[in-house]
């Protein structure tokens, strides 16, 4: 089978502008590779194609990225199909299927909501049916309008809408009327017992005298408990299990309790609080769910949630869980996130070391990212602990094609090369700079540079050193050289930066990890002042980084 040349020659070109485009240079070796799958018999005169290949390569690699742009756009490429995890609910009927999300304002979100967010969001989709957001916010000592207009703010940045937001707190009557409901068949009783007295009783399995008492007295109690009668700590609701269960949820566990703050919407119109699980029961059949979802650490509640399903003669939903995320070295619920914003060790819960969503935004992940992230452990029931370094990577091939490209340097060194004139250069992207007064460039990238050695300074000349001198040449793309990047060594056209390179922010034996932020100061060119805050660019060679504000450059890889 015959190979034309001018098909090595078209292929060449085709995966040599793709390859320029989406890493700054064309890799011979990359190219190669692409060719020989497009075109296998060509393994049979190697020699010859791959001067064809590497003259191509040589070719687009002189290009500016608009050339490459403007002619990359006449080809086609494959997208390669991906096996994707598929997405199940047991018993869903199409178009009848009702998820709820339903955080307590009581933090900011973190990638474990996230995983349960588009859980719910993706598979009332799939289902053709509808989303809930529900706060369940029935603690007044936790929940605040802070962390609602922060939970809304981060969904939209997320890019989820719910087809229905409501507020458990909004329905207390009618949680009340289910807990006077068991109280009336005999299933929930007040107590007031001592709360160590409780304690003890739960673990030997030993009931109170307050379990026992008729039914009137503990209407009458509960109208109390409305009244403001009880002071907080001296009478609770608890459901009349089984004390002697293996499952220890199912001892008499609490319904309700008293506390008086003030509520963030209610003010003091209640006192008396329903708990997780009553309000999750009342809220769930009554805004007709049928898939509640949650993680695997609520499996021994289930228990309770049916139990409580069949005493108010409710319908039950199909309960599903999944594993919890957690990222290694990185903490992730609000309970271990809160003290070390309190003790001052991250700059708040939007510090970018932090898996919290507004960290995640801070650091440059996308939230397509954190999608296909979350989703890819499914719904699967085995703990997931992945390394950041996985999300970094899903988050590095996302950007990559996205990101502008531009220049800095770290450690600058001025070079002012002998018979330089005033060149102009042109780095694509309206990128132009005029070089009269010299260049700077990275320490490292001439420290080891021996006599008579070439390196090319991307976009603008090559420069050899010649007697501990530096020697202006043209670009001679012939000629094999160090490519490195630079900037004007002009003040009006370079700009001092910081970029901050992160860390886990714990080491592997749980101890906080003081080494996890770090600021270097770098010099970028001056066009940077261009990029808005939130924008994700490469400084190339260096990585990828996201403005975080004025002169300061987040690692966002």
């Amino acid at each position: 089978n015959m190979i034309n040349t001018e098909d090595v020659k078209r292929a060449a070109r085709k995966y040599a502008l793709k390859n320029a485009h989406d890493y700054g240079k064309a890799n011979i070796g990359a190219v190669v590779g692409k060719v020989i799958a497009e075109l296998p018999d060509i393994k049979k005169n190697m020699k010859e194609y791959s001067q064809i290949i590497k003259q191509t390569v040589q070719e687009v690699n002189a290009l500016s990225r608009e050339e490459i742009e403007s002619e990359l756009s006449n080809f086609t490429f494959q997208k390669k199909k991906e096996e994707k995890k598929e997405l199940q609910l047991p018993n869903a009927e199409m178009g009848k299927v009702v998820t709820r999300f339903p955080p307590e304002p009581s933090g900011y979100l973190h990638i474990g909501h996230a995983k349960a967010i588009f859980l719910n969001r993706t598979l009332a989709d799939k289902y053709k049916g509808k989303m809930i957001l529900r706060f369940d916010d029935t603690n007044p000592s936790k929940a605040k309008q802070e962390y609602v207009d922060a939970i809304l703010e981060d969904l939209k940045w997320l890019g989820v809408k719910p087809d229905k937001i409501s507020y458990t707190s909004d329905h207390i009557d009618l949680i009340y009327s289910n807990i006077e409901k068991l109280i009336s068949k005999g299933k929930a009783y007040v107590c007031t017992c001592p709360p160590e007295k409780i304690r003890e009783s739960r673990a030997i399995g030993k009931e109170c005298e307050c379990r026992n008492l008729p039914v009137e007295k503990q209407i009458e109690r509960w109208n109390k408990m409305k009244n403001r009668e009880y002071e907080e700590g001296k009478a609770i609701v608890r459901y009349k299990g089984d004390l002697k269960s293996v499952n220890t949820v199912m001892r008499d566990p609490t319904l309700a309790r008293i506390m008086k703050q003030e509520h963030y919407r209610l003010g003091n119109k209640y006192v008396v609080w329903p708990n997780y699980d009553i309000s999750v029961v009342t809220m769930d059949t009554y805004e007709g769910v049928t898939h509640p979802m949650r993680s695997k650490e609520y499996e021994l509640r289930d228990e309770l949630y049916y139990t409580l399903c069949d005493d108010l003669e409710l319908y039950r939903p199909t309960l599903v869980e999944f594993s919890r995320l957690s990222i290694k070295n990185n903490p992730v619920s609000k309970r271990l996130i809160r003290p070390l914003v309190k003790e001052g060790r991250v700059s708040g819960w939007d510090d970018p070391r932090l898996m919290t969503l507004r960290g995640l935004k801070r650091r440059g992940i996308q939230p397509e990212v954190i999608k296909e992230f979350v989703l890819s452990f499914g719904l699967g029931k085995s703990e997931s602990n992945p390394n950041l370094e996985l999300l970094l990577t899903h988050n590095k091939k996302y950007i990559d094609p996205r990101a502008k490209r531009y220049f800095a340097v770290i450690n600058p060194v001025k070079i002012s090369p002998k018979n330089m004139s005033e060149i102009k250069a042109d780095l694509g992207n309206g990128r132009i700079y005029t070089i009269s007064e010299g260049i700077l460039v990275s320490e490292k990238d001439i420290e080891n540079i021996k006599d008579g050695e070439l390196i090319r300074l991307k976009g603008l000349c090559d420069i050899k050193r010649q007697n501990s001198e530096w020697i202006y040449q043209p670009t001679d793309l012939s000629k094999k050289a160090k490519i490195i990047q630079w900037v004007p060594a002009d003040e009006n056209q370079h700009k001092k930066v910081k970029l901050v390179e992160l860390g886990d922010l714990l080491k592997d034996d749980g101890t906080f990890n003081q080494n996890s932020i770090k600021e270097i100061n770098a010099v970028a060119e001056s066009k940077i002042s261009n990029i808005k805050t939130g924008d994700v660019i490469q400084f190339e060679r260096i990585g990828f980084f996201v403005k975080d504000k004025q002169d300061v450059f987040i690692q966002a890889d």
